[in-house]
């Protein structure tokens, strides 16, 4: 028999946790009920990344279902804790609303804030003292491992920033680029894989380094980077009639050439 309660046309919020609720409970879904926050841990990344696909693609239908299926995965994990007794959405919600008055004293309260960047300055100050963050180093540290490993570079170099610690200017990053370019090729001479790692990671940071201070964001650049070699190898595959595999790398590297001439 269907739920009375699920026989509508539109559905709020509410209506969205009480349909979670009824999935996990005993006589609900079996898949539902056996999931825990590990299990579904995945789920979480990869919704975010198909929201964000429907943005770069600027696709308003499918960015509404995808911010559906990111909200779902929000109301699963609390239900989890619901179940367990230790919150529910309303207690999400309200330390949530708590915390946007809490960092905006420019509307809440007699701070003065005219500019973004005021408002930036105010939100990492509120947010380093409720945090109990003491020192800078609590603030790199606070940066969470899980993240994309270029853009918890680009947090912690921008947080090391706001304690001094950062270069004067985009050239003094570019050389630096070049420098850690240097130290990865005396790496790879002395066929030290452990030394090659490291400055392999140097090198990314650095590169990472040089984004931020030319306003521009890591993962978009290499994002970029990604699509516009899978163009150029899509193009290299069909000027070899599509065989590259049959040709040798410098007989690839003439196709590849040819392609980037043509614009691709």
């Amino acid at each position: 028999m269907v739920d009375a309660r699920f026989s509508k046309d539109r559905f709020d919020v509410s209506d969205l946790v009480a349909l979670m609720a009824l999935l996990r409970s005993e006589n609900g879904c079996p898949w539902d009920r056996e999931q825990t926050h590990a299990s579904i841990r995945k789920n979480l990344i990869e919704e975010t990344y198909e929201v964000i696909d429907a943005i770069d693609r600027e696709d308003v239908a499918d960015m509404r279902e995808e911010l559906g299926d990111l909200l779902l995965q929000i109301v699963f994990h609390t239900q989890m804790e619901t179940e367990a007794g230790h919150f529910d959405l309303e207690d999400v919600t309200t330390e949530l609303c708590q915390k946007l008055i809490v960092r905006h004293p420019h509307i809440f309260s007699d701070v003065q804030a005219d500019n973004s960047d005021q408002v930036l300055a105010n939100w990492d100050r509120i947010k380093k003292e409720t945090k109990q963050q003491k020192t800078f180093t609590d603030t790199l540290t606070a940066v969470p491992a899980s993240l994309p490993a270029l853009m918890r570079a680009e947090k912690v170099q921008k947080r090391a920033a706001r304690a001094g610690m950062d270069f004067a200017n985009a050239s003094d990053v570019a050389e630096k680029l070049l420098e850690e370019a240097s130290e990865l090729k005396e790496a790879i001479s002395s066929g030290k894989s452990e030394a090659v790692a490291e400055e392999l990671g140097d090198l990314f940071f650095a590169a990472c380094n040089l984004a931020r201070f030319t306003e521009n964001d890591s993962e978009e650049v290499l994002t970029r980077a990604t699509e516009k070699f899978i163009r150029r190898f899509q193009r290299v595959e069909e000027l070899a009639h599509n065989q590259p595999d049959k040709l040798s790398p410098a007989e690839l590297d003439l196709l590849w050439e040819q392609a980037k001439s043509e614009g691709v």
